[in-house]
């Protein structure tokens, strides 16, 4: 008896991990985290591979710049403003047996598959296309094949990108999203790191390998994710409303999302200061290659200072992760994003040869990741869980209008301020992050701050 009764105090001591109706105890936690990640590598290497991979492919046909941004950066901009906030309102609202999140990201799997190794036989292809249609030469044969697997690997990835975070902020707890999106980045790194290392160097000679491996690896990562992750309970989605017809039936939705995500002011607040950060890095990223060119920086030493950086973020993401879960993310995200700026004004100050800039370079790598790193779980732990998908699918909506029309303007001001006004401009946005970040932490301790958080019904408006 005393045996059991010790037996049943030291279960009872053991603490419970809560994510809406699911619970974990640490072992069950540590078990989520191992099958999320290992899900997430496939997916990781995907992005550090695949885009690279698919510019060093499309380099080999002559195809215009006003093609390539077409096939390569607009079209991904489609899917992610028009496609993805259908995909995640309907998962938000989706009751099943294999949950909310899970049947739509199985939808996506095949796009994603078949995309990535139909790009690796885009010659072959291509040379069976040209002899079913003479007309075609090799050249517009290929560009064709190629960007039919590029639209559908773009399609299932950005769907599956938005619902991926999503099923994410579902099933693990709170308290833990700081130091699980930690992890993610770990991974992430160490894709780019394995890719960069090992497989950029035979992309040109072996891209077909690279491409149907890729691809074999996601097929098998995905399934496993989906097979071995249990989503939890919901509350039934809202009623629609009997005798609408056709037309209200389309429109209702469109208004409920645009209603619930851009009518509460605490909700606009979020999604534009979560945009305005994300590219508060933007501006010196989109010309850091030809701002060292212009200075004469070595591109040996230039990819060395990455790889430095990459490294120092790597180390750095763990106790990151978990100082975020305690401080929470907004303060994290504030920190990083003042010393970003801090980084930045000193460049606009002292950037006048390549030594000084080559120690801005670092930081910008370094303390850029720091944000990524402490910043990915701003969002789920501040949007409503119940609607996550469609809200973080709102954030980027904004994030990809400005996206499209900030190079506009970044162009204009560095032809005519010349390359160091980037810094100038990252400044600029970071203030601006900051001073939104404070107003989001204000508002969060109206809402019940550390202790009892509540995100406010966005069907009702702000008093």
């Amino acid at each position: 008896m005393g045996t059991d009764n010790a037996t049943q105090n030291t279960a009872s001591a053991k603490k419970i991990y809560r994510a809406g109706t699911l619970t974990y105890t640490f072992g069950g936690l540590v078990l989520l985290f191992i099958t999320l990640l290992g899900g997430d590598f496939p997916w990781a290497l995907k992005d550090r591979a695949i885009g690279a991979s698919a510019t060093l492919l499309i380099s080999k046909f002559d195809i215009s710049e006003l093609l390539y941004s077409l096939i390569i950066l607009a079209f991904p901009s489609f899917t992610s403003i028009f496609l993805c906030p259908i995909l995640s309102y309907l998962s938000d609202r989706h009751r099943g047996r294999l949950g909310r999140r899970i049947p739509f990201l199985i939808f996506t799997t095949p796009f994603v598959v078949i995309g990535a190794g139909g790009l690796g036989f885009t010659t072959i292809l291509g040379t069976q296309l040209m002899h079913l249609i003479p007309a075609l030469s090799y050249n517009t044969a290929c560009i064709i094949c190629f960007a039919f697997f590029w639209v559908l690997l773009d399609f299932g990835a950005s769907l599956a990108g938005c619902l991926s975070t999503a099923l994410f902020n579902d099933v693990v707890p709170p308290e833990m999203l700081g130091r699980f999106f930690a992890f993610i980045r770990v991974i992430s790194l160490g894709a780019g790191i394995l890719f960069n290392y090992v497989l950029l160097g035979l992309v040109e000679s072996y891209y077909l390998y690279i491409f149907v491996g890729v691809a074999a690896l996601y097929a098998v990562g995905l399934t496993v994710l989906c097979t071995r992750i249990k989503e939890g309970e919901y509350p039934p989605p809202e009623p629609i409303p009997a005798g609408l017809s056709l037309l209200q039936r389309i429109f209702l939705p469109i208004m409920t999302y645009f209603r619930q995500c851009f009518s509460h002011p605490y909700y606009i607040l979020l999604i534009v200061v979560a945009s305005l950060g994300s590219f508060s890095c933007s501006p010196f990223n989109m010309y850091a290659v030809r701002f060292a060119k212009h200075i004469n920086v070595d591109m040996a030493v230039y990819g060395r200072i990455f790889a430095y950086a990459y490294i120092g973020s790597f180390l750095l993401s763990i106790p990151l992760g978990w100082i975020t879960d305690k401080i929470h993310p907004i303060r994290a995200t504030m920190v990083s994003l003042i010393c970003y700026g801090v980084t930045m004004m000193i460049g606009w100050f002292f950037v006048t040869d390549v030594k000084n800039f080559e120690i801005v370079l670092f930081f910008h790598v370094l303390i850029s990741g720091i944000y990524y790193t402490v910043s990915a779980s701003l969002l789920p732990r501040l949007f409503p869980r119940l609607l996550f998908a469609q809200f973080h699918s709102a954030n980027t909506i904004m994030t990809c209008i400005l996206g499209t029309i900030s190079p506009l303007c970044f162009g204009i001001l560095v032809d005519r301020f010349d390359y160091p006004v980037v810094f100038l401009i990252c400044v600029i946005f970071c203030c601006l992050a900051v001073g939104g970040l404070g107003l989001v932490l204000k508002k969060f301790k109206e809402y019940g701050g550390d202790r009892g958080y509540v995100p406010p019904d966005p069907d009702q408006k702000a008093a």
